[in-house]
């Protein structure tokens, strides 16, 4: 690779960025075009002449609540991260560069059907004209945004990047070792609970006899704000936008509404390739015969000091797509579909659907590659579709590993057919759930039938989430908003009822009385033979059940799974069964001892040391034990509990502070009138000094949704501000 260095001047990355008086007028005269009215709860509803004037103003609209985060989403998709962090992001930017190509997304932009390009200029002009109106702010690197930046980002989702099981430091092993080969072991599961929930019950379950939709993301905290973008072409939809994005991703409009949860679909492939030769003479085996292997370089940035450095990486591709790694001597390629036209169409489109079958049509573009969607609408249809962007395989290959790059017999045969896929419409059973768990038991005894998909459709497992879902879906008939909400907040951790009574069973048989384990667990063990699962701001149980079962073997906090492993239901059984006592209680004894020495006392209420607290904007967030926080009667989702809220302790602090959950959530009940309730976490600003920064936070801690207004009439009546962009 080659080295170069570039000399700034300091500081580097804020120049000011210039606009034509042409433009200026141009942004002006849209601006008028559009009305924002902020509603008592900060919430923006944009409203444009055309639908390209609602995307201007909402995109406005993201800039005041929080450029920063509209900002720093474009800078890790154009893989320019480094510039701004510095060398710790060099692999991360290169891993980026190598699955999401600039050249394509301006070529797509080019051949983007005049509606859609129109649409693309307005999310630029948006942000554009809000960087002009407020030379203030100093961006930390985009001092103009371009309309094919939102074609780096196709589909909406938190990640949207799919290369089976390779990470950066995969690259980083490949191209940042002089082409080193490693050796690959694979790593110890961390606990991530991310994913969704989301709901479905059709008129047959519900006291009004109408539909209601239950909206569920489970992501990183003050990652999609709330909006309202309305049109007179038609556009009327309501929900949560990832920031920068100029689409309602989970939302509903006055004929239906969608909740994306993320699946384990196989959507992207590895293949071993058998490479020959070096240099420039690389070649690589397909069918008996040799190819030779392409070499693109990749120029990366990235700041040290005052100085802006680069790095030029000599990369490899074969027909299959980049190469991302070498293990075990093996190169492996990544095919894959990350960014794409149709997506970027499908995401828009389906904003205005007006009923199912519009939906299945806009299904119908195969355009999402990274989630699954339960839907309803106010005709009472409810539906599910694991996936949609599944191409056809070989069914005698195991695609949840790599598979022989050098055979024609592993190639993608296709895409399967939007109706090809995992779905269910309509099921007798009258409800939809689906956790980031099995489609085969999405509607209890009306879900899909494993034997009748190929694996690489759904091997997704079945957790402890999923479970709970069903339980509390399957036995209300008469659902209201209210009860929907009660059905998504149920804070039983179903995996504990696996868990404790082996604990307990172990304590009891594998602990002789007097001795210094029994005398330390004892009243520990009591509390928690006493528990009834449930958790709650004055539970110790919940304290020490959690902290224990986080120390626990990693294999029982696996969601997302391939073909042929354990889904966390099953190994959190065959562990729970199997386990020797001591590699029950030594967790437990440890939890004690760290509470002690932490608290004083293991006898620590949940509440006490499970806290909300939003006391910056900062993108990596700040917490502090003697600053203002709540207590939150929720744990992670992990556990089996339906409203996620992922906690831990952070440099400095003793308490645990949640970052990631909850964080948008909706129940909307579909018929003549939408009827809805929502809440969001923290608050709809990113400005410390708005009020709209933590009015819902303290609501959020106890699940106490707000009406969502819908209608100008009602939006009106609780207008703080209304304005054009630029005033």
């Amino acid at each position: 690779m080659r080295y170069f260095v570039l000399l700034l001047l300091v500081p580097f990355f804020s120049a000011a960025q210039s606009f034509s008086s042409a433009e200026i007028n141009k942004w002006k005269q849209q601006a008028q075009r559009v009305n924002i009215i902020r509603d008592n709860w900060g919430i923006p509803h944009v409203y444009g002449k055309t639908d390209a004037d609602a995307v201007f103003g909402l995109l406005y609209a993201q800039c005041e609540d929080d450029f920063k985060r509209v900002e720093a989403n474009y800078i890790e998709k154009l893989g320019r991260k480094a510039e701004v962090a510095g060398e710790s992001e060099l692999y991360n930017d290169l891993y980026l560069r190598l699955v999401i190509d600039s050249a394509e997304a301006v070529a797509d932009y080019n051949k983007a059907p005049s509606w859609l390009k129109e649409l693309l200029n307005a999310y630029a002009d948006g942000i554009n004209y809000y960087l002009y109106t407020h030379p203030n702010i100093k961006p930390a690197l985009l001092t103009r945004f371009k309309p094919w930046y939102q074609l780096l980002w196709t589909d909406g989702s938190i990640g949207a990047i799919s290369t089976g099981d390779i990470t950066a430091e995969d690259v980083k092993n490949l191209y940042g070792n002089g082409n080193a080969s490693i050796t690959y072991h694979p790593k110890e599961f961390v606990d991530n609970s991310s994913g969704s929930n989301g709901f479905a019950i059709a008129p047959s379950k519900t006291a009004s006899g109408k539909a209601i939709l239950y909206i569920n993301p489970h992501v990183t905290f003050y990652f999609r704000p709330e909006v309202h973008m309305v049109s007179e072409q038609g556009l009327n939809a309501y929900g949560a936008v990832t920031w920068g994005q100029f689409f309602v991703y989970q939302g509903f409009n006055e004929y239906c509404g969608w909740m994306h949860t993320s699946a384990n679909v196989d959507v992207s492939d590895m293949y071993i390739e058998k490479f020959s030769g070096s240099g420039n003479n690389f070649t690589y085996q397909y069918e008996n015969k040799q190819r030779p292997v392409k070499q693109k370089q990749i120029t990366i940035k990235y700041k040290k000091g005052n100085e802006l450095l680069s790095k030029t990486f000599t990369t490899y591709a074969t027909h299959h797509g980049p190469v991302m790694a070498k293990r075990n001597g093996q190169y492996i390629s990544v095919r894959s579909g990350n960014r794409m036209l149709n997506g970027l169409l499908q995401s828009w489109q389906r904003t205005k659907a007006k009923g199912l079958d519009d939906y299945k049509k806009v299904m119908a573009l195969r355009g999402n590659t990274s989630n699954s969607t339960v839907f309803a609408d106010n005709k009472g249809n409810i539906a599910y579709w694991h996936g949609n962007y599944v191409p056809k395989r070989d069914i005698k290959f195991n695609w949840g590993k790599a598979v022989d790059g050098s055979v024609i017999a592993t190639e993608w045969q296709g895409l399967h057919d939007a109706t090809e896929t995992v779905q269910v419409i309509n099921p007798s059973t009258g409800w939809i759930q689906n956790c980031n768990s099995t489609p085969y038991t999405v509607s209890g005894d009306a879900s899909p039938k494993k034997k009748d998909y190929p694996v690489y459709m759904a091997p997704d497992g079945e957790n402890f989430r999923g479970i709970n879902a069903a339980r509390v879906l399957s036995r209300e008939n008469k659902f209201t908003i209210d009860k929907t909400i009660a059905a998504g907040y149920d804070r039983y951790l179903s995996a504990f009822e696996v868990l404790i009574p082996s604990l307990v069973k172990a304590f009891e048989t594998g602990v002789q009385p007097g001795d210094s384990l029994h005398r330390s667990l004892a009243a520990p063990i009591a509390v928690l033979k006493n528990w009834n699962y449930h958790s709650s701001n004055h539970s110790i149980a919940t304290t020490l059940a959690v902290e224990w079962a986080q120390r626990l073997n990693a294999s029982i906090r696996k969601i997302y799974i391939e073909d042929g492993e354990d889904d966390q239901v099953t190994a959190t059984k065959r562990f729970a069964a199997t386990a020797i006592p001591l590699q029950l209680l030594a967790p437990l004894n440890e939890t004690v001892k760290q509470l002690k020495q932490q608290f004083g006392t293991w006898e620590v209420e949940w509440g006490d040391i499970n806290r909300y607290q939003r006391i910056s904007n900062e993108l990596n967030q700040q917490f502090d034990d003697n600053s203002l926080s709540y207590p939150v009667p929720f744990a992670s989702a992990l556990w089996g509990m339906l409203p996620s809220y992922n906690s831990r302790s952070f440099p400095g602090t003793k308490k645990r502070y949640g970052f990631h959950g909850n964080s948008f959530i909706c129940a909307v009940e579909f018929g003549e009138k939408i009827k809805a309730k929502s809440l969001l976490a923290g608050g709809n600003s990113g400005d410390v000094n708005s009020k709209h920064f933590t009015d819902q936070l303290e609501m959020y801690t106890k699940g106490q949704f707000k009406d969502v207004l819908f209608y100008k009439e009602d939006v009106v009546k609780h207008a703080e501000r209304s304005y054009h962009p630029g005033e």
